[in-house]
């Protein structure tokens, strides 16, 4: 009778034991399972901190104004590349003033009187023919204006060009490449040739301009 009581106690213990031991092995898992999602969770989150980071100063850098859109006329290529930093910094489509005649750098020689551009400058009244297809300015809420300083003024083509669109209800912001001759006179000129529009101070740039004179720039509007 002994016997069989200590067979059962020792079947009792043995059976005791290995439900403590699945248990153990059961909340094992389950805190290794946690730990698992907890490093996934940690590992993932500081990435889209930074992506949404990077969203809100892209955002901050870029014109908050609606849709822009960066047009400019460039005989020799200083000021289309201005335009395109410009482009660049404030995400804007760009679009590029081409005359359906275009300039020779025999016609660009302000030595000569009798060159093209000088005589196209000493006549306020010249509007020379723009070629390529017509732009929606409907579609933007903000037109930026680029364009080389000739003779101190814009070139005429500029002229042709703000008084062949409507500028109602835009923000237009003027800007020009050149030595050292300002914008002034020509903001003015374009101003009262278009008729219309939320004009707003212009800037001058050189050709050594870099993009982070550019961010500086647009940071000020």
């Amino acid at each position: 009778m002994k016997k069989i009581i200590a067979l059962l106690i020792t079947a009792v213990l043995i059976l005791a034991l290995a439900s403590c031991s699945a248990g153990n092995t059961a909340g094992q898992t389950a805190t290794n399972s946690d730990e698992a999602v907890t490093e996934s969770a940690s590992t993932k989150a500081p990435e889209a901190t930074k992506s949404d980071d990077k969203t809100t100063t892209d955002n901050n850098d870029k014109d908050n104004s609606g849709k822009a859109l960066v047009t400019y006329f460039s005989a020799t290529g200083t000021t289309k590349g201005v335009a395109e930093q410009i482009a660049d910094v404030t995400g804007a489509d760009i679009y590029e003033i081409t005359a359906a005649k275009p300039y020779t750098s025999e016609d660009l020689d302000y030595n000569d009187s009798n060159s093209r551009a000088t005589k196209e400058q000493n006549d306020k009244a010249v509007r020379p023919e723009i070629s390529g297809k017509k732009i929606n300015t409907g579609d933007y809420d903000t037109i930026y204006i680029g364009f080389p300083i000739w003779w101190g003024e814009e070139p005429r083509i500029m002229d042709t060009f703000v008084e062949s669109y409507d500028f109602s209800g835009k923000t237009v912001i003027p800007f020009c490449t050149s030595g050292s001759s300002p914008i002034d006179t020509a903001e003015d000129n374009l101003k009262a040739n278009a008729g219309c529009g939320e004009w707003k101070d212009g800037k001058r740039f050189s050709a050594e301009t870099t993009s982070k004179d550019i961010e500086t720039w647009i940071k000020t509007l």
